[in-house]
């Protein structure tokens, strides 16, 4: 069996913030994957918002275009963090309902510290699927993370200057020739 050199695909999140490149796992949750990349080459995530800032936990996008106005997406994907990464500082991760683990479409978060809670076999069954990690420009993530929030109707920790997500763009690994 051939062992394949070909380094993994990378987004570069372009943000009013600053930028910063998550490396994508290709290799256990295809769904997970799939979906997120469809998303990505679409341009559905271009000019939303990072909408959900919690200090010393996660930042959440991918769901909002400015105004906390929701888009509307395609249907969910079940839940694959059996097989995903740890949600560990820098790790992305799809989001759902606390109440239904096969409810994940667009949105998604970065963990801003190691959430083992959030673990498939951690307090919260059955797990939030994580599917890359933050590879350059954590302290943008980290820039992200401190700022001011407030609520804004049923939403809260909304981030009182909105964040945007301008683009983000997918960049596949080259392919090796055999």
């Amino acid at each position: 069996m051939a062992i394949s050199l070909n380094p993994l695909p990378t987004v570069s999140f372009q943000t009013s913030h600053g930028n910063f490149t998550i490396e994508i796992d290709t290799d256990h949750v295809l769904a997970t994957v799939n979906n997120f990349l469809t998303y990505v080459t679409d341009g559905f995530y271009d000019n939303t918002l990072i909408h959900r800032v919690i200090d010393n936990f996660i930042i959440q996008g991918g769901g909002f275009e400015p105004g906390m106005i929701q888009k509307t997406t395609r249907p969910s994907i079940p839940n694959e963090a059996e097989h995903g990464l740890r949600n560990e500082r820098g790790t992305i991760a799809m989001a759902r309902l606390p109440d239904d683990p096969n409810s994940a479409t667009s949105q998604f978060f970065i963990n801003t510290r190691d959430n083992d809670l959030l673990n498939h076999g951690g307090q919260v069954q059955p797990g939030y699927c994580a599917f890359g990690r933050v590879i350059e420009g954590m302290e943008v993530v980290e820039r992200i993370e401190g700022v001011v929030t407030h609520t804004v109707g049923d939403h809260q920790y909304v981030p009182l200057q909105e964040i945007i997500v301008h683009r983000i763009i997918l960049h596949e690994p080259p392919i090796e020739p055999e």
